[in-house]
């Protein structure tokens, strides 16, 4: 059984989710919403209580100000209180994507909060050797939105992140990704253009420039774990996990499928999900 929440933060409130019954598993995306995390959630829910949320602005998160850019930090801070709502003094958080970045803050701003955080294929452009030109190509997808619509942003989002090549076409790694059902990958729902509009206008750009602090990762009291996709290889997120977990001094943890490989085996990814909080 599914319990669902309403929480006022500052700005917003926030759409939340709790299932199941064990130790406290937060599961966090950016901009995917908590329903795209049911289905794992479902399979860890035995032997956890396992929390969902939608990020703010997305979905059923509303924001005060529909125009705020949010950024990872506010996100974390916003984790947070779900967690104090949940009167709970820490948790285990597996965060996807923008939600590793959102990861990242969490244990950065509130150390004591997180037991172990998974970081599964964070998008942290700045550590790059290449950030520069990351920044610039990040910048061209957001012009796209604004010039040309949602459809030829995330095309070449896709392209930039290495799902598909420039002519649309699908990359050896696998279709599909984060926020790709609100582009050319399906016939989008109304929540689906809103949730893509508020990424484009007012997520990707702070969430493709934050910068971890290594340091203050490194002297947490947290474990710190980054996870790749088994297939993804050739992926943007591939080489920025490599990166991070050697700016850790950790190894990667390996887990099933690609960028989102949760959404097609939720029960091998959450028993990999479940041996790598218990080792």
């Amino acid at each position: 059984m599914t319990a669902t929440h309403t929480l006022r933060v500052p700005g917003a409130h926030l759409h939340y989710e709790v299932r199941g019954a064990g130790p406290l598993l937060l599961l966090m995306g950016s901009p995917m919403e908590a329903e795209a995390f049911a289905s794992l959630a479902d399979a860890l829910a035995s032997d956890h209580t396992v929390v969902t949320h939608d990020p703010r602005g997305i979905s059923g998160s509303t924001l005060d100000d529909p125009e705020e850019d949010t950024l990872p930090d506010r996100r974390a801070d916003d984790a947070a209180a779900i967690l104090d709502a949940l009167g709970a003094d820490s948790a285990d958080v597996f965060g996807s994507s923008g939600g590793a970045v959102t990861g990242l803050a969490l244990v950065a701003r509130h150390p004591d909060r997180v037991r172990t955080l998974v970081a599964h294929e964070p998008p942290v452009m700045e550590i790059l050797p290449d950030a520069a030109e990351q920044r610039a190509m990040t910048e061209a997808i957001i012009e796209t939105f604004h010039k040309e619509g949602q459809g030829a942003a995330w095309m070449k989002f896709m392209a930039v992140a290495g799902f598909v090549t420039e002519g649309g076409e699908s990359a050896e790694s696998g279709e599909g990704g984060e926020g790709a059902p609100a582009g050319p990958f399906g016939e989008p729902t109304e929540q689906d253009l809103a949730n893509g509009a508020r990424f484009f206008g007012h997520d990707l750009r702070g969430t493709a420039r934050y910068v971890p602090d290594i340091a203050a990762l490194t002297a947490a009291p947290t474990r710190v774990l980054v996870g790749i996709g088994a297939d993804s290889q050739g992926l943007i997120t591939h080489r920025t996990s490599t990166v991070l977990a050697d700016r850790l001094g950790t190894r990667p943890v390996e887990f099933p499928g690609d960028h989102a490989g949760f959404l097609g085996d939720p029960k091998g990814f959450a028993e990999a999900l479940r041996n790598t909080l218990t080792s």
